[in-house]
């Protein structure tokens, strides 16, 4: 399955902005199409490389111990994975933020991206800049939401927690 997922995902989806108007219309599904288009990849690649780098070592333990595959899962394979899934999801967001910069500004008559295109039609260099401060607040908002889930999740690892 990784190889076809990786051939798409080489397509760079801001490309696909046209395609996803014809389909879905101008509004929130297109949109959201695209969000989720852009998010998946960078969330599979980092959730991918995550279970595959789970020390062999502790699963062969896990088994050794009874756990089954569901217990192997929950215990083993998710724990060892939370580090890289969370940076994936880090990543994730800042691709769907800046999606929806694009999308926002290509088709919509409505949300940020339709104020920041009337304020650059109208001159307006304090709205685009209190725009662009919102967009950096809303982003730096979320990383730091998942980074709190982050600190909280993988409060039982050593070394370095993300501050």
């Amino acid at each position: 399955m990784d190889a076809p997922v990786q051939a798409v995902r080489m397509l760079p989806h801001l490309a696909l902005v046209p395609l996803f108007i014809i389909w879905f219309g101008i509004g929130e599904t297109s949109k959201v199409g695209l969000i989720a288009v852009g998010v998946v990849f960078p969330l599979y690649i980092n959730v991918f490389h995550g279970i595959r780098g789970v020390d062999e070592r502790l699963v062969e333990s896990a088994r050794t111990c009874g756990l089954g595959r569901l217990g192997l899962i929950r215990k083993v394979i998710l724990p060892g994975a939370l580090p890289q899934i969370l940076v994936g999801l880090r990543l994730s967001l800042g691709v769907a933020w800046l999606t929806l910069v694009v999308v926002e500004q290509s088709a919509t008559a409505s949300g940020i991206g339709f104020v920041i295109n009337q304020a650059t039609q109208f001159l307006q260099m304090d709205t685009v800049f209190l725009v662009l401060v919102v967009y950096a607040l809303l982003g730096v908002s979320t990383d730091l939401l998942v980074r709190l889930v982050e600190r909280r999740a993988l409060a039982w690892r050593r070394g370095l927690v993300a501050r």
